[in-house]
């Protein structure tokens, strides 16, 4: 599944094609997606080459080729604006899917990387079962784990983790980060000065330092679910 600005711009590069015969220009991409510089297209145009639907052709300059769409793509569709405003929902406690004890179910988003950052999902289709004890007071909801940076912490790959919505966390916490309003990233969270550090619990990955304003905390790491 592609984040709603990897479709957006999918999107546009294959309609621009079609009419014009060839690439758009990163600049009229960062303009068509709304985007504030050209690295954030650089990193879309990666993602989406890496998901095999882009092919940079090579010694040309501005030659991409859309190799697929995904279901849904075409001039009268287009993703869902819906914000990313998780909130619990009210399971029957009294019927809860566990047969024992009182149930929560909250929204279960798309995948949070743990290791190269990648949007998180402002929509979902599923839910979970937890039981209310997991889980504190406030709003919740649940990410699938993309990526293996954050291995020595105990979290893998295909995990699901629960998570806290909060806009602020002390030094240390595991915090669900997004990163220019684009990408959202599983990380342990230190604040250097006026510096803000993502730290990866793998020693292959490196800690990415970024100024105040371009990180956000999204929630916090309260809980782990793991399939065998």
């Amino acid at each position: 599944m592609l984040t709603k600005k990897q479709f957006e711009l999918l999107q546009f590069i294959d309609q621009h094609m079609k009419a014009n015969f060839v690439s758009p220009s990163f600049e009229e991409m960062k303009i068509a997606v709304n985007l504030k510089s050209k690295s954030g297209i650089h990193r879309l145009v990666t993602a989406l080459e890496e998901r095999g639907f882009l092919r940079r052709l090579p010694h040309r300059a501005r030659a991409l080729e859309v190799i697929k769409l995904p279901p849904g793509a075409g001039a009268a569709a287009a993703p869902s604006d819906t914000k990313f405003s998780p909130s619990v929902i009210e399971g029957d406690f009294r019927r809860g899917s566990t047969g024992s004890g009182d149930t929560v179910s909250i929204p279960l988003y798309g995948r949070v990387a743990a290791g190269t950052p990648i949007e998180a999902l402002p929509e979902h289709n599923e839910t979970l079962e937890l039981p209310a004890t997991m889980m504190g007071s406030g709003e919740h909801y649940a990410l699938e784990v993309e990526g293996d940076s954050m291995i020595d912490a105990g979290i893998l790959d295909g995990d699901t983790v629960v998570i806290e919505q909060c806009d602020t966390a002390e030094n240390g916490a595991i915090v669900v980060a997004l990163v220019d309003d684009l990408e959202a990233t599983l990380k342990r969270i230190h604040r250097k000065g006026e510096s803000i550090a993502l730290e990866p619990a793998n020693t292959t990955y490196e800690t990415r330092i970024f100024s105040p304003g371009r990180v956000k905390i999204q929630g916090k790491l309260v809980g782990l679910m793991r399939r065998y």
